[in-house]
């Protein structure tokens, strides 16, 4: 039984998820990995299979309970979902109002992760080689695609969840991205932000994506569990390629080229351009702020670092054996 309190370190481990998952560019994935949860979530996702239908079933709800992991995946799920409800009109402004601080931030954040999970990856091996280089590219082509627009209907919210919920378990694949490559993001974060204005129609957008969430992360679970069981080396080598690969979104210095009207009615970017903190001063669109930009990178870096001595991040020496 897990005592109190590691239960609420899921849930604060949780509350960070959900505000990485937040903001398109980072990924709550990410965030499980350095906080060593990681490899646990889909374990215990994993167990919602047949066999934990028949012990539900045969035995109560109890064991089932108990059989899928219970007290870590509600620990983290009420997390996560507080973070989203409470955190993502705050992390929204923070965003429009700061942005190169925050993007900083997580640069660093995103590259010390990498850096730490990819550490024992042997190099020399070319299927971990290729399995890092062909995750770096597809992560980095993910990040230059354009995001879509307009109104989008509940099969297709149903679908984006499932699409959505799978990159959101990644680490590098922001699924908040994804949701804005699909067209879907405006209408569901608009539903979470405004529930209580118009419950019903709102609550029906948020269950019909949950659902569509449920069934995604379920399959996409299963999958990762056994290539984490499997294939273990080449599975951290390709999430350390999707990470590094993210980098191009999380730039801090960005030139807006379009924008598009969120479900508030305001101009929010919708394509950017990464440029160089100069460029940035001399086109007018503000003080690069390079100091405290490095200042929130090496915040980003001194996280990691901290959490890698505390032992909270689980070291690939502590997986599986390696099969290639």
């Amino acid at each position: 039984m897990e005592s109190f309190s590691n239960k609420l370190s899921v849930f604060f481990k949780g509350m960070a998820m959900g505000a990485a998952d937040v903001i398109p560019g980072v990924s709550g994935g990410t965030i499980a990995f350095i906080t060593g949860i990681y490899q646990e979530l889909v374990d215990s996702i994993g167990r919602l299979d047949q066999e934990s239908l028949k012990v539900l079933f045969k035995k109560g709800p109890l064991p089932f309970y108990r059989h899928i992991n219970g007290p870590f995946l509600l620990s983290l799920g009420l997390g996560i979902i507080l973070s989203i409800v409470a955190l993502a009109k705050f992390i929204s402004t923070l965003l429009a109002e700061q942005p190169v601080l925050v993007w900083s931030f997580f640069f660093g954040l995103i590259i010390a992760s990498a850096v730490y999970i990819g550490k024992d990856i042997k190099w020399t091996r070319p299927a971990e080689l290729i399995t890092f280089i062909v995750g770096a590219c597809i992560a980095y082509v993910i990040t230059t695609l354009t995001p879509s627009g307009g109104e989008v209907g509940l099969l297709y919210v149903f679908m984006s969840g499932a699409i959505a919920i799978s990159a959101m378990i990644l680490p590098g694949i922001s699924g908040s991205f994804i949701l804005l490559l699909l067209g879907s993001y405006a209408t569901v974060l608009g539903a979470i932000g405004d529930l209580f204005d118009d419950l019903v129609a709102h609550g029906k957008i948020i269950v019909v994506f949950a659902a569509g969430a449920l069934i995604g992360l379920i399959g996409f679970s299963k999958i990762l569990r056994y290539l984490f069981k499997s294939h273990y080396r080449i599975t951290i080598a390709m999430l350390t390629g999707f990470m590094l690969g993210s980098l191009a979104k999380v730039w801090p210095w960005k030139e807006t080229l379009s924008t598009r009207i969120n479900s508030k009615g305001e101009e929010v970017p919708l394509l950017q351009d990464n440029i160089w903190p100069t460029t940035y001063a001399e086109i007018g669109i503000g003080e690069p702020l390079l100091l405290p930009a490095i200042g929130m990178f090496l915040l980003g870096l001194a996280i990691v670092y901290l959490l890698s001595r505390m032992d909270h991040i689980t070291s690939p020496e502590d997986g599986p054996d390696p099969a290639v």
